[in-house]
């Protein structure tokens, strides 16, 4: 088979098209032929070095979705042809968090394609467990946009979620604009979002926002906003969201920020102003409702820009940097 294999983090040619033997599955284990796997922030974190759990060389890739081909002896819930969409997360267990039932909180980190062989090839090993079903006729676009919903699902479930509230979105990308399609199926009176890209904020607006600006100071709520929401990462938007939350409302940060950095807010604020400020950490129970809210008809395929086979990944790499673009998948099997 092929797979784009990161062989040493940080180094200029350090990336390579290689091809390896096929993948055989363990008794517990099937082996899925990737149609679509997602690039995203991650795997930017993978290609400079700046994630402790994984090693290399290493084949990349975790929001990945195909076609089972093989299953294990000990497999008995998949077959061969069943079209399926991977959760890549692997709670270990038997750690604290998991034994209370957090395991997106576990203290053995594993995942397919951090920790372990993912979905940037043409054949991929993943727990059987691991592989839920798509219905017919989802599209590919949105088979391969599971995994990220399924994190922006998690991030609703950590909301409060009251009917007629105003929520302010930082960051008009892929994440940004699945919470804004999201928070406005529980009930949102309206949805803003700030982003410096205007390629982007153009799109937005055509994707059903009320208002995509550069400056959340141009809305004009002087109240603030009941829900604010960082889907960025960024410093500067997470302290600027911080001071846009009104009395009695929730700060979520959502979007991955570089651990080593820190953010400036008043916590007398905070405690007169009785703000909620919380986190939103990957997927946990949410892979099955990001499926089903597929089926039922959100329809987020606008949201899928570019596609291009493993051969154009470093034109991906390239284009995901520049933030042109949108929502950036690979399709190991297109030539």
């Amino acid at each position: 088979m092929r797979a784009l294999v990161v062989t040493a983090p940080g180094n200029p040619g350090s990336t390579a098209v290689t091809e390896l033997p096929d993948p055989s599955p363990e008794p517990d284990e099937v082996v899925v032929r990737v149609t679509s796997c997602g690039l995203c922030g991650t795997d930017m974190h993978l290609l400079g070095g700046e994630l402790p759990a994984a090693s290399y060389p290493l084949i990349p890739g975790h929001e990945l979705t195909g076609e089972i081909v093989a299953v294990g002896a000990a497999v008995a819930d998949r077959a061969v042809g069943d079209r399926v969409a991977v959760d890549p997360n692997l709670p270990c267990g038997a750690c604290h968090y998991c034994r209370i039932g957090r395991g997106n909180l576990c203290e053995d980190y594993a995942a397919i394609g951090v920790t372990r062989a993912g979905g940037f090839a043409e054949l991929v090993a993943v727990p059987a467990r691991c592989c839920h079903l798509l219905p017919e006729g989802l599209s590919e676009a949105a088979a391969g946009l599971v995994e990220p919903l399924s994190c922006a699902v998690h991030g609703l479930n950590r909301l409060p979620r009251r009917p007629g509230e105003h929520y302010l979105i930082y960051g008009a990308g892929t994440m940004g604009l699945m919470m804004a399609a999201l928070v406005r199926t529980a009930g949102a009176a309206s949805v803003s979002v700030v982003d410096l890209n205007e390629d982007r904020l153009a799109f937005a607006e055509s994707f059903g926002v009320d208002a995509a600006v550069t400056d959340a100071g141009r809305l004009g709520r002087t109240p603030g906003f009941e829900v604010v929401v960082d889907a960025t990462g960024v410093i500067a938007a997470i302290e600027d969201g911080l001071g846009r939350v009104r009395r009695g409302g929730t700060f979520l940060q959502f979007g991955v920020a570089d651990p080593a950095r820190s953010a400036a807010f008043s916590p007398y604020r905070v405690y007169h102003h009785e703000i909620d400020i919380i986190g939103s950490m990957a997927v946990h129970h949410s892979f099955q409702p990001a499926i089903d809210l597929l089926a039922a008809g959100l329809d987020l395929d606008a949201l899928v820009s570019d596609v291009y086979g493993l051969d154009g990944f470093d034109e991906a790499v390239a284009r995901f940097r520049a933030g042109t673009g949108r929502k950036i998948h690979l399709a190991p099997q297109k030539g």
